[in-house]
């Protein structure tokens, strides 16, 4: 890799490593072509998206690009982060899928014209389903991750694209979630604390979406919780695609009420609104 210089091309890589493949072929060096397959693998994962300034906002759609995305991006949580300095960025995260594996992956924007897409690194990226908190808390960025495929846990970084520490935040409790229990999207900060929308499995794999309150500056205290569905698919909801489940990707709080935009049985969407009031009030 010493032929590259600090900065370079995709295809200045490709040949790097095309060439670097041959010379240690030569050499019968074990372990390496793997090593050289993964590097091109990770530098297709991290590219950026250009839109036109003259194009309208619902013309700029993101399609997959590298091999990873081929069979989807899916479940992106968007969130308008704002940095101590008072700047705003936009992240997302998104799950890429090939048909055979998935790969946690990092969107960034600010101006919803310009996009770079990034690769989640780290111990604490294993699964699907990452929220980032929309602020740093004590310095540090904060994102919901599921670690074992049943539970909520909460991940601390320095630096948005590496995440290595992590720890539990709330199991399954009610029959509805028994099965496993993620997010619906990035926390909201409500004067009560961080309202985190929930996703629980139940029976029948039912999904249902709850809520959980978080302490304001221990987010990895949780200080209230749902006993009852907030949402839990009824009639018409339970048929589709993927039946028996309603999900939800992110909401936002618009005039004092709770705006929930969720998914139908993987064929439809609706949205619904909620009180903010009425639901802090049974989460305390």
């Amino acid at each position: 890799m010493e032929r590259l210089g600090k900065t370079f091309l995709f295809d200045e890589l490709d040949k790097s490593i095309q060439q670097a493949a041959f010379d240690e072929a030569s050499a019968h060096t074990r372990d390496v072509p793997r090593t050289l397959e993964c590097m091109h693998w990770l530098a297709e994962s991290n590219y950026e998206i250009h839109f036109s300034p003259s194009s309208e906002m619902s013309e700029r759609i993101i399609f997959p690009v590298s091999p990873n995305e081929s069979n989807g991006i899916e479940d992106a949580r968007f969130v308008r982060f704002v940095e101590d300095d008072g700047s705003v960025i936009y992240y997302a995260t998104y799950t890429a899928y090939n048909g055979r594996v998935i790969l946690p992956q990092l969107i960034e924007t600010t101006d919803f014209l310009n996009f770079h897409v990034l690769t989640l690194n780290g111990r604490a990226v294993q699964n699907k389903g990452m929220a980032l908190f929309p602020r740093r808390i004590d310095g540090r960025y904060v994102m919901l991750t599921r670690q074992d495929d049943e539970d909520l846990f909460l991940s601390f970084s320095d630096n948005p694209h590496f995440w290595s520490d992590s720890v539990l935040l709330e199991e399954p409790q009610q029959p509805w979630e028994f099965v496993k229990l993620g997010n619906c999207g990035s926390p909201i900060e409500t004067e009560a604390g961080w309202l985190v929308l929930t996703h629980g499995v139940g029976p029948m794999r039912k999904y249902c979406i709850g809520a959980i309150l978080l302490d304001l500056h221990d987010p990895a205290r949780v200080i209230g919780r749902l006993k009852e569905p907030l949402l839990r698919p009824e009639g018409n909801e339970r048929e589709g695609y993927v039946p028996n489940v309603v999900y939800s990707c992110g909401s936002l709080v618009h005039n004092g009420q709770l705006i929930l935009p969720y998914g139908i049985s993987d064929t439809a969407s609706s949205i619904v609104r909620i009180e903010l009031s009425e639901l802090l009030a049974a989460l305390i």
